[in-house]
């Protein structure tokens, strides 16, 4: 039986490079076209492959439908929360998650800093979406005529001298986040709290939400954060894995 499971999985991945016929699949598997029939006319039951007109097999709508299903199911704060309270363990600073939705940077999970100095956040509060490093990087992922779009419609406040001033400043801003992969915000929200953040990636390696570790300068200062950031970009990177299921879920 596990044999045959396999087999008929291995066609998936097969039926995924583009329609193959019968010989094609029996050749691919190593077996007779007899058995590589079973196992099409199984799957093409189940809706996971299709039959085209040239005899030739794709695969099939229901397994597009499955995929969708189990992406909107998908609950990245779940899956990062235990990450999160780790890394919040190991360097004490406040850690946030963010995502971005209708055209707002949310944060939707905060682990505290152990320090008594804290900062003012809260979840499903906005971000300042033109200084934030979660924000950087949602936004940088974007194509390239929506950053534009976006940017253009944007008020720059300068909440401090460091603060984004224009359009022409964030989109440079935004194109060096998206080249190098990681995000700072280094006193241009609040002058005394800097951020560094690192990207959370889905199976398509597309950027679905994003971490960070801030900390306020009478805490650490910002070269001292900085110093985090490869700890920082691997907890993103455990968390991308788990979400896309690249690699399995941690015990609890």
């Amino acid at each position: 039986m596990s044999q045959t499971v396999d087999r008929a999985l291995s066609i998936l991945p097969l039926l995924a490079e583009g329609p193959a016929d019968l010989g094609q699949v029996a050749d691919r598997l190593g077996v007779h076209k007899s058995t590589a029939l079973r196992l099409l006319r199984t799957l093409h039951e189940h809706g996971l492959v299709y039959r085209q007109s040239d005899q030739r097999y794709r695969l099939g709508a229901r397994l597009f439908a499955l995929a969708q299903e189990a992406m909107e199911n998908l609950d990245v704060r779940e899956i990062a929360h235990a990450h999160l309270v780790r890394l919040n363990e190991q360097c004490g600073h406040t850690v946030h998650l963010a995502v971005y939705e209708e055209n707002e940077v949310l944060y939707i999970d905060k682990v505290e800093s152990r320090y008594p100095v804290r900062m003012y956040s809260r979840i499903g509060k906005p971000v300042a979406i033109t200084v934030a490093a979660v924000a950087k990087l949602l936004l940088a992922d974007l194509p390239e005529h929506e950053r534009r779009a976006l940017a253009e419609k944007l008020d720059y406040p300068m909440y401090t001298p460091r603060s984004t001033p224009h359009a022409a400043a964030f989109l440079q801003e935004l194109a060096k986040v998206r080249e190098q992969g990681w995000a700072t915000d280094l006193g241009g929200h609040e002058e005394s709290i800097n951020c560094v953040a690192a990207p959370i990636r889905g199976a398509d390696g597309r950027v679905v939400a994003a971490m960070s570790v801030s900390a306020p300068n009478v805490v650490v200062t910002a070269d001292e954060l900085l110093t985090l950031l490869p700890l920082v970009r691997r907890t993103a990177d455990a968390i991308s894995g788990e979400y896309s299921g690249r690699t399995p879920a941690e015990p609890k």
